[in-house]
């Protein structure tokens, strides 16, 4: 039994992928699944339909691989994180639609803490921000709007979890309730220093223990996969949050390796160790994907918006006819010609956090023209992450940690070789394309082999990964510098209000 096979349940698909020990991938399935926008500010999923269409990937994965489930050492899971499902244990139906992590509708609750002066007390247990981002006031909210809801929670008559621990429900029949170190870290609920739920904070968000799931390492025993829904039982071996499981499937393992994950936004990662370090930067701190019951650390920044402005250029303002297209017209002009383009279109991320801020487009002449402002637009995917990663730099620097010597990199858009240098010139360090590049589903499949004994330990994963490409940085420093500088007057453009 030399296969793995990983779930990986996104924010708008569901896939499945079987690898082999290697790390080759055999095989792969993908289904699309409904996005609900009931209000502006609203997002919500149906998590039976997540649960049927990752079900359906995976059996697809199976008889594409013309495997069995016999064949297949463990199951990894890595999921969309802080999307929150609150369902009845007996019967196991939802009591309502799954509140995604996009979703907005708990800011004034969030004012309301905020207001109080507890962000120093919830970021020093749970190194995050008090926003609608995180699943605790997902699920007040819905205690508090589900008739009933509460004082069924009291009686111990609902559950409450992520989509992991709602894919593990229903993978093993209701047998197994529970959830990995890195998805309790996004909750708001969980001090990730002592690992484990935190008494103080579920009071403040008003949430019954009798909710939530058991909470263990990433790697470790999350029960077997009921033979009816896969033709035999498998052990789920492994569990992470999608971007620790990037993190792991890029064999950052070591404090001060960091990752980034160029998709519809960008997440960048840096593994911290044991250390817990509240950022000074602009930067969460969250638990890292955890193969023992020791706590490690990773400091995160988000970028909302990398990818999709690529899908910007080719539906709003339709100047390429596919996202690949994008490239060869950017190559078509030397630089950007004094174009900048700051893409918040949802505000600005990490480090800024300025949900004011709205998309522009600078520096715009007679001469400027389609090419120019593609560039522009490839380059501000490149800007923004060179900020996270200045960001965590400083971070680094303050602990007392070696600089960062290079960046793993991952995501669909980092295919794009002009983005990939244009990065490296920026940060001034050579940025890696690995040979496997969906390394959230690899880190969840390398999670389920160590604990199931197809991997013998980290150093093991650390040889088998491979690079692809290596963007050495080209250019002088000060060169860099100016057009980081530039950059940071255009973010102050769109933020001077």
């Amino acid at each position: 039994m030399s296969y793995l096979l990983a779930l990986d349940q996104g924010t708008s698909s569901s896939r499945a992928i079987v690898f082999e020990r290697s790390g080759r991938i055999v095989a792969m399935a993908q289904q699309e699944f409904a996005q609900h926008f009931p209000q502006p500010g609203w997002v919500e999923h149906d998590a039976l339909e997540i649960w049927q269409s990752q079900r359906a990937t995976a059996q697809a994965a199976l008889r594409q691989a013309d495997l069995r489930a016999a064949d297949i050492a463990a199951v990894g899971i890595t999921n969309q994180r802080e999307t929150t499902v609150l369902w009845d244990r007996q019967t196991g139906q939802p009591l309502h639609r799954a509140i995604v992590w996009q979703d907005r509708r708990t800011e004034p609750f969030c004012a309301q803490l905020r207001a109080q002066d507890l962000t120093p007390m919830v970021r020093a247990k749970t190194g995050l921000l008090i926003d609608p981002y995180f699943s605790g006031t997902k699920l007040k909210w819905l205690l508090d709007h589900i008739p009933g809801a509460r004082a069924r929670a009291e009686r111990g008559e609902l559950a409450f979890g992520t989509i992991d621990s709602w894919l593990i429900w229903n993978l093993t029949g209701g047998a197994v309730h529970a959830t990995d170190v890195s998805n309790a870290s996004r909750t708001l609920l969980f001090d990730v220093q002592r690992n484990r739920w935190d008494e103080e904070l579920l009071a403040l968000m008003e949430i019954p223990p009798a909710l939530l799931p058991e909470v263990r390492p990433s790697s470790g025993d999350f029960g077997r996969v009921m033979a009816a829904h896969l033709g035999g039982e498998i052990a789920i071996g492994g569990v992470a949050g999608d971007q620790q499981a990037a993190l792991f499937g890029q064999a950052c393992f070591q404090p001060g390796m960091a990752k980034n994950t160029y998709g519809t936004g960008c997440f960048m990662l840096m593994h911290t160790g044991r250390q817990f370090q509240t950022s000074a930067n602009g930067l969460i701190n969250t638990s890292a994907a955890q193969t023992t019951a020791s706590p490690e650390f990773a400091l995160e920044g988000s970028v909302f918006v990398g990818g999709a402005v690529v899908q910007w250029l080719r539906d709003g303002l339709q100047i390429i006819p596919n996202s690949g297209a994008v490239q060869s017209l950017a190559e078509s002009v030397p630089d950007a010609g004094g174009v900048m383009f700051v893409p918040a279109f949802t505000g600005l991320g990490a480090p800024y956090w300025r949900a004011e801020a709205r998309g522009a487009i600078l520096g715009l002449s007679r001469g400027s023209t389609q090419a120019h402002i593609a560039r522009a637009a490839i380059e501000s995917i490149a800007f923004q992450s060179a900020a996270l990663l200045q960001a965590m730099s400083r971070d680094a620097h303050a602990a007392g940690s070696a600089p960062l010597q290079e960046l793993r990199v991952d995501g669909g858009a980092c295919v794009n070789d002009l983005l990939m240098q244009f990065q490296a010139d920026l940060l001034g360090i050579a940025v890696v394309r690995p040979r496997v590049i969906e390394t959230t589903a690899l880190g969840a499949a390398y999670l389920a082999g160590l604990s199931c004994g197809v991997y013998a330990g980290l150093d093991e994963l650390s040889a088998q990964w491979q690079a692809e490409r290596r963007f050495e940085p080209s250019g002088n420093r000060a060169q860099a510098a100016e057009r980081m500088a530039a950059w940071e007057h255009a973010v102050r453009q769109v933020t001077a209000a």
